[in-house]
């Protein structure tokens, strides 16, 4: 694993990855060449994509890097890409089988969603989750390469943290809106830039000597925690699905405060400082106020303003929960066979 590495603030950008099959290597190749540059060999191609898109190393990097031109510059890249009509129909080709996986392992859930219940819906359906003890065996089991791995796994969405989920507050409008810039105020450190919780990961991710600079590990991660990103971008982005990005925020603030005390635990079981566990102490005080806020003022505000979108945000909410459990056994399947969760360096 790469040492501290410490650079000042600045504009985000990240490189190109090593392509992981022919979509990453078309899109990668093309992006080089001038906008306007056709992607799709004729209007009607279909791309061939996996049957198993969540885990699909070549879909998920393809999508990961097509998301990341609205975050962040890619070195080499003219930033004119973001909105080319030919990357955005490449981009379409694959959103649709990963958008059909993700609901496939979300479910239908439990028939009927009143409106007016979905708060109380989000705080059964988390109470219910029997997801990887992942934060548990964490807290009492991990060693200190683990615990980076885990670092590098979060450090593709931490270091954006909140980003995809801003992309829900001008679809939304009177109290579901003020909820989640309430929510989003505190995740970007109520105006303190040294508090901001992307800058707090920064800081643990140099404590536990990493890399702590924005796409350092893209080599590294496997599709699964690609997936995890791509979800939020992917609903984010979309207006069509602002209720499915408000079910995951929802669901990921409820179900953030007790994992992250158990993450602080590990770390200083392990020795480190308040540098690395600052971050974590962070989220168990903050969530535990967001957990409430974002269950009732901002679902349950969306649901009663627009009933229609209930059953989405239920779906946003399993979505987390199965693409979160799915990557929680990928880490401890590696760990338990003493392996790696992260891919192989490239060379």
């Amino acid at each position: 694993m790469a040492t501290t590495v410490t650079r000042p603030p600045g504009p985000r950008e990240i490189a190109l990855p090593t392509p992981r099959g022919p979509l990453s290597e078309r899109l990668f190749n093309t992006l080089l060449e001038p906008p306007g540059t056709p992607l799709l060999r004729h209007a009607g191609e279909l791309l061939v994509c996996s049957a198993q898109p969540l885990t699909d190393e070549d879909v998920q990097l393809a999508l990961y890097v097509s998301y990341e031109l609205h975050y962040s510059g890619i070195r080499g890249v003219d930033p004119g890409w973001e909105w080319d009509p030919a990357l955005l129909a490449f981009r379409t080709q694959l959103e649709h089988p990963f958008e059909a996986a993700v609901c496939a392992a979300a479910g239908r859930g439990n028939g009927a969603v009143d409106p007016a219940q979905v708060g109380a819906a989000l705080q059964e359906l988390v109470a219910a989750d029997e997801g990887p003890p992942l934060s548990r065996w964490i807290e009492t089991r991990a060693d200190r390469e683990q615990m980076r791995e885990f670092m590098t796994h979060r450090s593709a969405y931490q270091l954006k943290e909140a980003d995809p989920h801003s992309w829900a507050i001008p679809r939304l409008s009177g109290a579901p809106k003020a909820a989640l810039v309430e929510i989003q105020t505190d995740e970007y450190g109520g105006g303190d830039p040294a508090r901001v919780h992307a800058v707090l990961f920064a800081k643990a991710t140099a404590a536990l000597g990493l890399d702590a600079t924005y796409g350092a590990y893209l080599e590294r991660l496997p599709a699964i925690t690609l997936a995890t990103v791509n979800l939020m971008s992917l609903c984010g982005l979309h207006r069509r699905l602002r209720g499915m990005i408000v079910g995951h925020l929802a669901a990921f603030e409820m179900t953030s405060s007790l994992p992250n005390r158990r993450y602080g635990n590990a770390l200083r079981r392990l020795g480190f400082d308040a540098d690395a566990t600052d971050f974590f102490d962070e989220h168990v005080a903050a969530d535990a106020v967001h957990e409430n806020i974002a269950a009732w003022d901002l679902a349950g505000g969306l649901a009663a303003a627009e009933p229609h979108l209930a059953p989405e945000i239920l779906t946003g909410a399993r979505a987390l929960l199965a693409l979160e459990a799915q990557w929680a056994r990928h880490l401890l399947g590696a760990w338990e066979r003493d392996g790696s969760s992260l891919r192989p360096a490239s060379p």
